[in-house]
């Protein structure tokens, strides 16, 4: 899907519908941030569709840059906190839940630090073989590039909810290869597989509706 825009345009279109199913299975509001992400990934998708169309000359240079600051300000900016975030709202126990804060806090704040890197350093946008690579001089770190692993993989890990910890593992994978093997385009890579694996949740929302909506009486 980070291939041409019309592979952005189709897997974005076929997110969607996977996304609308998704969130047609929500039966409370804490599923809600989790059950979205499959709908929020169509729509970083489509995102990077006009992105190129601006690199390959179909629109104007300043679309490809606009469109990949967005692309970018959600992937690097708002995933690392989304993701513990929705794991965190979705798990039924307290004790499940403590276990999962210190993710969501390493991600509000590795989101606070990309944001501040996207926003006081020029971002660079361009196609090579046939993947985009964003470059930020601030947020294109080894050290922040681990800490997104541990942010947005760790928590569903300590999940007791199976199907968590395989979508966990799925992105860990999914992330280890794009690093092994796409390092320079690793953003754009890593977030089209990973829109794929979220297939995983779709199925899980399928496949559990007789044991949820959990009970969430508890405080956290």
């Amino acid at each position: 899907m980070c291939f041409s825009a019309t592979a952005n345009f189709v897997g974005s279109g076929v997110l969607g519908s996977i996304g609308v199913v998704t969130l047609s299975r929500v039966k409370h509001k804490r599923e809600l941030l989790f059950a979205s992400l499959p709908t929020l990934f169509a729509l970083h998708q489509f995102m990077e569709g006009f992105v190129w169309l601006g690199l390959d000359g179909s629109m104007s240079p300043k679309v490809a840059h606009d469109a990949g600051a967005a692309f970018v300000l959600y992937a690097q900016g708002l995933l690392p906190f989304l993701i513990p975030l929705s794991v965190v709202l979705f798990e039924p126990t307290v004790a499940r839940r403590r276990k999962m804060l210190p993710f969501a806090a390493l991600g509000l704040g590795l989101t606070l630090f990309m944001l501040w890197g996207l926003t006081a350093y020029p971002l660079q946008v361009y196609a090579e073989h046939n993947s985009i690579v964003y470059v930020n001089e601030a947020t294109n770190q080894t050290w922040a590039a681990l800490l997104y692993v541990i942010a947005t993989c760790g928590s569903l890990f300590f999940s007791g909810i199976g199907d968590m910890v395989i979508f966990g593992g799925a992105n860990l994978a999914i992330l280890l290869i794009t690093m092994a093997v796409k390092r320079y385009a690793f953003t754009s890579v890593w977030c089209a597989y990973a829109a794929v694996a979220s297939i995983i949740i779709c199925v899980y929302f399928l496949r559990s509706g007789k044991h949820r909506p959990y009970s969430y009486s508890e405080a956290m």
